[in-house]
């Protein structure tokens, strides 16, 4: 079997899907948290990420406007219908959507370019001149970077209709690698900027790699290009809600920006904290959400409800049982983590014990809202099969309003000595903290955690009066059960941390990794094996879904409806 039939085979159920781009997650993951050392090894908590990341703030908010807040959700059910009825008219709609969104993408990209400085200073108020300065010419610098990623969002629902999951999930991987040779070969010679570069390296890459797949499936480019294409109004009639949804998601980040922009190494913290607690969700949770999209939305399509809640809560149940003990895990070990990940690559010293301990706190605030953070992309999606993108965005515009007045409130509750400051700092070992006005820093992963609750609550319960039952009994039991375990496997996980501890010398690389890795082994052991031995079927469906995944060979040329 060749490289290409490999490369263009198409995945057989929604589990084996997740499985691929979980493993695929879980490479890109980890560049990623390479990619994060490097940065902190080489420029530090305090300096040139700062711009850095606010750079990448003010790129992505037109990207994820035009592009996440319309065509995502709106283009497979789109392409979905349109390729049922008749083959060729698919084809043609999705040039005049490919042409109609290059066209916007560059005009947006042209504004960016042009008023970069006086969008650094919304942005991040409290730079100093020469931080908005590096910061404009990084905005200039990685500005195609949104173009690539808007051609390759049609590609990528190309790809997803056609099950065609292996493509997908190889390009994240690519993409890090660019960033990583953007601050190995690049960031000596030319800095941060260096590193900019690499990252618009790594988009372009990232869009060409899908285009041999897509030929492949049928597409054949046309220049087609005609504002009034019925198939474009309907996009935008589809995503004028879900586009007030992303605008009030945006400028929550810009805002949450803004105020970390007002604390040294802010901006910084928060975003390697995030990225970090992103990693399980990146790995178990997104993967689930994406491979099940176009299974939903073709069942939905065609009226198969019974179908439509079977896969819904069995593939929730999945997500459940990875990510209820994982949030956990990550609060136990969070400063381990975080010394691992971001103080042991680059120079030694750059990134120091403050930012260390300020981004372990962090990350363990993160990790209480996690699970609401790892299940709100697979009940919105589920809502987007629905072809209703009026409820979650509703919801998401209500969850964006408490998460501004939460940051401000708990930022400014965090700058001067009280008893909630007393508290914070006292659970999560900040006392070493000369700076307390650093600390305010951790009230927005707080607020961000509180709020993803909030969101996930109020997006079940819509679910439920939207569709019925979505046998919640089931789905409540299997919280219960998974919970025991996980308080189980947790606490063998803290004990195995500090008898380690006794054995090895922390503060080094070696001996911390031991320490880590043997507390979390520890933990899983104590979780998967009496999940295997009381034979939950949530973990039965992973070692199912690979025998029928290769009972039949790799390749398949039907277009199916997967199963969970």
């Amino acid at each position: 079997m060749n490289f290409n039939r490999i490369l263009n085979s198409q995945t057989k159920t929604v589990t084996f899907a997740a499985i691929l781009l979980g493993i695929s997650s879980g490479i890109s993951s980890i560049l990623g948290l390479v990619r994060d050392g490097l940065l902190a090894g080489y420029f530090g908590a305090w300096g040139e990420t700062n711009p850095y990341f606010a750079a990448f703030t003010i790129n992505d908010f037109f990207y994820n406007l035009l592009i996440v807040g319309g065509l995502v959700v709106a283009f497979l059910p789109l392409f979905s219908e349109y390729y049922s009825k008749d083959k060729e008219k698919a084809w043609e709609m999705t040039n005049y959507i490919l042409n109609t969104f290059l066209f916007l993408l560059i005009i947006a990209s042209l504004f960016i370019f042009a008023f970069s400085p006086q969008l650094v200073k919304i942005v991040a108020p409290g730079f100093a001149p020469d931080q908005r300065a590096l910061t404009a010419n990084l905005i200039r610098v990685m500005i195609l970077s949104p173009i690539f990623f808007g051609l390759s969002s049609i590609f990528s629902g190309i790809l997803q209709y056609f099950n065609r999951f292996l493509v997908y999930s190889i390009i994240p991987i690519i993409y890090n690698l660019g960033i990583i040779f953007g601050i190995l070969v690049l960031s000596p010679h030319l800095g941060i900027i260096g590193v900019g570069i690499g990252v618009t390296v790594g988009a372009a890459f990232y869009f060409l790699f899908q285009i041999p797949s897509v030929i492949n499936c049928g597409f054949k480019y046309r220049s087609l290009f005609n504002l009034k294409y019925p198939a474009i109004k309907r996009i935008f009639y589809l995503a004028l809600p879900r586009l007030f949804s992303i605008t009030s998601q945006q400028i929550n980040l810009i805002i949450i920006t803004a105020i970390a922009s007002t604390i040294v190494g802010g901006i910084t913290i928060f975003n390697f904290a995030n990225n970090i607690q992103y990693f399980p969700i990146g790995i178990f949770a997104i993967p689930f959400a994406i491979a099940a999209f176009p299974t939903l939305s073709k069942y939905w399509a065609r009226n198969q409800k019974s179908e439509f809640l079977e896969n819904f809560s069995s593939i929730l149940r999945q997500i459940l049982f990875l990510m209820i003990p994982v949030s956990l895990f990550i609060f136990i070990l969070r400063a381990q983590i975080v010394r691992l990940i971001l103080g042991t690559l680059g120079e030694t010293g750059k990134f120091d014990w403050a930012a260390t301990q300020l981004t372990a706190a962090s990350l363990g605030l993160f990790s209480i809202g996690i699970l609401g953070t790892a299940l709100i992309p697979f009940i919105s999606r589920a809502f987007f099969s629905l072809q209703d993108t009026k409820t979650p965005t509703i919801i998401a515009i209500l969850s964006v309003v408490l998460n501004i007045i939460l940051s401000f409130s708990l930022v400014w509750l965090l700058r001067f000595p009280n008893f909630f400051q007393y508290f914070i700092v006292r659970s999560l070992k900040l006392e070493g903290i000369e700076d307390l006005y650093k600390i305010s820093i951790i009230g927005l992963p707080l607020a961000f955690s509180i709020v993803a609750i909030f969101q996930l609550i109020l997006l079940s319960v819509s679910f439920y009066k939207r569709i019925g039952n979505f046998k919640l009994k089931e789905i409540l039991s299997s919280i219960l059960k998974f919970s025991i375990f996980t308080i189980l496997s947790a606490f063998v996980c803290y004990k195995t941390l500090y008898f380690v501890d006794n054995f090895v010398d922390t503060d080094k690389v070696v001996g911390l990794f031991l320490q880590t890795i043997s507390a979390l082994f520890a933990g899983l052991l104590f979780y998967f094996l009496p999940a295997f031995f009381l034979k939950f079927p949530e973990l039965f469906i992973f070692i199912s879904s690979f025998k029928k995944q290769f009972r039949k060979g790799i390749i398949t040329q039907e277009i199916e409806v997967m199963e969970p």
